[in-house]
């Protein structure tokens, strides 16, 4: 089992943005983008224009594979989901009833989390983490067009992309890559558990950056 550790990422900015500005957060996966692995819009936070303001997210590398539920084009909530670690392999099915479940873990394969369709029909899944027991996941990858007897075998490392961008939603699954491209990029595990990052915008040169405090 995967030692648990969560990420704390405190984002401030001290009032230099001459506009109100949207800020978009999103996982990237390792392996087939916008094919049939969707990232999915994880949190997505607007700074007002010359206030100072902050935004604050939490990873916990608790996994989980979830059954979505899609709502033109945003994951609303997931009708069931399974924790699942690192080298775990679980199964979801479907009763006579349409009710979705999933049959616990068991040994998968090392290096992989999967997930196998035996619903009968072409399904979705998504991957996401717990912060909170009892609650939904965050969801952080869509899977489409999973056919019965086929799997999901993916692996995560939480790479964490930032872009500066008001054209989506929180939760929505990014179906193309994002055209303002991204201002940071970072894995989370070797962070410490809170890291506070200082969000800005170059005058000069119009462009925005994240950097951890007291690095540069």
């Amino acid at each position: 089992m995967s030692t648990q550790f969560t990420r704390t990422l405190n984002i401030i900015n001290g009032g230099d943005l001459p506009d109100d500005t949207t800020l978009l957060l999103t996982f990237q996966p390792i392996e087939g983008l916008y094919k049939d692995t969707f990232p999915v819009c994880w949190r997505v936070g607007t700074f007002a224009a010359n206030s100072p303001g902050s935004m604050v997210v939490t990873y916990k590398n608790q996994l989980a594979f979830t059954r979505p539920q899609v709502l033109d084009g945003n994951i609303v909530t997931g009708s069931t989901w399974q924790d699942i670690n690192v080298g775990q392999k679980t199964t979801l099915n479907k009763d006579s009833n349409g009710v979705y479940s999933f049959n616990g873990v068991s040994a998968g394969e090392d290096g992989y989390l999967i997930a196998v369709n035996n619903c009968g029909d072409i399904e979705e899944m998504s991957i996401g983490f717990e912060t909170t027991p009892g609650m939904p996941p965050s969801q952080v990858l869509y899977f489409s067009n999973i056919g019965q007897g086929s799997s999901v075998t993916t692996q995560f490392t939480p790479v964490l992309s930032a872009y500066v961008t008001s054209q989506y939603q929180q939760t929505q699954i990014l179906r193309g890559e994002i055209q303002t491209g991204e201002i940071w990029k970072q894995d989370l595990s070797p962070l410490k558990e809170t890291t506070t990052l200082i969000f800005s915008r170059d005058n000069a040169t119009g462009q925005y950056s994240l950097t951890i405090a007291g690095s540069v």
